[in-house]
């Protein structure tokens, strides 16, 4: 959940992640247009130099597909703004970059979404359209800044979907697709082309067997998670057990398409008795992986294991993650609560005075955005209940089982109906000088993590 950054604060909200040296901003680049292409075709082609994309000719023919096949048609949209405000030690290096006690960054997100029936077909596509303006753009000037593990770019994705509209000393404001699709589907199969997401394992707070975009542990926003451009295929058999066979195509560190960069996984979900039982195996990111996930049902309770082994340049590591969650009545009103334990195998036994020293299986994953925890072994527990019909509240809490530092999170929300949402939090750190969920040295006396934040969060889907 949190990550050191090189020289470079924790992502939290208001903080972006970047484990790996600051990229340079990505540019929009067009190619050239063809006046003898067909009317339709020019037609389609201007609709990527709208948006601003890179958008090959397989994309070209998704979006001659969508606009001019005949089908049902899904038109939805989602406007949400994001605030987040922070009280930092004296040390903190956003504090000292900014010279301010509290510094505040804010986002607007509008996501279009469109759904095209093109007979067996469906058409996916969805746009964001993201502002970014704030203390941190400010201070540290970082194009792949975000506020809640929002996706930013396409660094090392295959296609780049993202545009940049304008930036500047306090502000960004850049367009992406998240998702663009091709989507088959029968009764016993279904096939997925193009940027879709996709999650696997049993995780409630931690992710190990989910090893694409998973969400960060302290992530307020999950109404849609990341994209990646992927071919999946899905075979469904009897009794509800299924088969997934799925490839990610991604860029390495240089900007070239690379199969050491790529992952190829199979996934099998079947039925013992009265659980479920996950058999996961993959080439990842040049290496193996083996993951086997359990779901059992305890009298009221569901208990979930997840156990995931990575090969490295230094053999295999072993992560895994156990949780259990019920939902008890109490005066009438359901509430909701949790446990889980999380081992990652990547961590260290105890965080080096020198951050660069890290680990390279480490640094590597958490620049990847799998982990965002440093050390071996935590403990996560939590609550949900109502207040109120259109009022609930969570609270949960995180514990680092080296250190003893933790994470306390608490939020509240209140659901008018279903087209929109008010949330509010806060998230406390709470540990000392050189403890994860601390402040942790980073250059010259100054220090990352620690202190307070507060967060606003609204949306509204029409």
């Amino acid at each position: 959940m949190l990550s050191p950054a090189r020289g470079k604060p924790l992502a939290l909200p208001g903080r972006r992640l970047s484990v790996a040296s600051a990229r340079s901003k990505e540019r929009v680049r067009r190619g050239p247009k063809s006046s003898n292409a067909p009317v339709r075709a020019r037609i389609t082609a201007a609709l990527g130099e709208i948006c601003g994309l890179t958008v090959k000719p397989a994309g070209y023919a998704l979006l001659a597909l969508a606009a001019w096949g005949a089908g049902a048609t899904e038109f939805d949209a989602r406007v949400k703004w994001f605030t987040t405000a922070q009280h930092l030690p004296g040390s903190d290096v956003l504090r000292d970059a900014t010279n301010k006690a509290t510094p505040a960054d804010h986002s607007a997100d509008l996501r279009l979404m469109w759904r095209r029936d093109i007979g067996p077909l469906k058409a996916v596509v969805d746009h964001s359209t993201i502002g970014l303006f704030g203390d941190s753009i400010a201070a540290f000037g970082d194009a792949e800044a975000s506020l809640d593990q929002a996706p930013s770019g396409d660094q090392r994705r295959l296609f780049d979907l993202t545009g940049e509209w304008d930036d500047g000393n306090r502000h960004r404001l850049f367009h992406r697709l998240d998702r663009f699709a091709l989507e088959y589907r029968s009764r016993r199969w279904g096939v997925t082309m193009g940027r879709q997401a996709v999650s696997w394992g049993s995780g409630l707070v931690f992710h190990p067997m989910d090893l694409f975009n998973p969400f960060a542990p302290t992530t307020v926003d999950r109404d849609y998670k990341a994209g990646d451009d992927m071919i999946l295929v899905e075979r469904l058999f009897e009794r509800g057990s299924d088969l997934q066979l799925l490839a990610v195509g991604r860029r390495s560190d240089d900007g070239d398409a690379s199969a050491d960069a790529s992952s190829l996984a199979v996934k099998y979900k079947g039925f013992v008795r009265q659980g479920e039982v996950e058999l996961l195996a993959a080439r990842h990111y040049g290496g193996g992986a083996l993951g086997l996930g359990l779901r059992v049902p305890v009298g009221a309770a569901l208990l979930r294991t997840d156990l995931v082994g990575v090969e490295d340049s230094g053999g295999w590591t072993i992560s895994g993650v156990v949780n259990v969650d019920a939902s008890v009545p109490v005066r009438g009103n359901p509430v909701y609560v949790f446990a889980e334990y999380f081992h990652n195998g990547f961590g260290v036994a105890r965080i080096p005075d020198d951050l660069d020293a890290l680990p390279e299986g480490l640094d590597q994953r958490l620049g990847g955005g799998e982990t965002f925890t440093l050390m071996h072994d935590y403990l996560a527990a939590g609550v949900q209940f109502r207040w109120h019909p259109l009022v609930s509240q969570s609270f949960s809490l995180i514990v680092n089982l080296h250190d003893t530092s933790s994470l306390a999170q608490m939020s509240l929300a209140y659901d008018p109906g279903d087209a929109s949402e008010l949330q509010g939090g806060l998230i406390a750190l709470l540990g000392g000088h050189g403890d994860e969920f601390g402040r942790l040295p980073v250059e010259d006396g100054l220090t990352a993590g620690g202190g307070l934040r507060a967060f606003v969060r609204f949306a509204y889907y029409f």
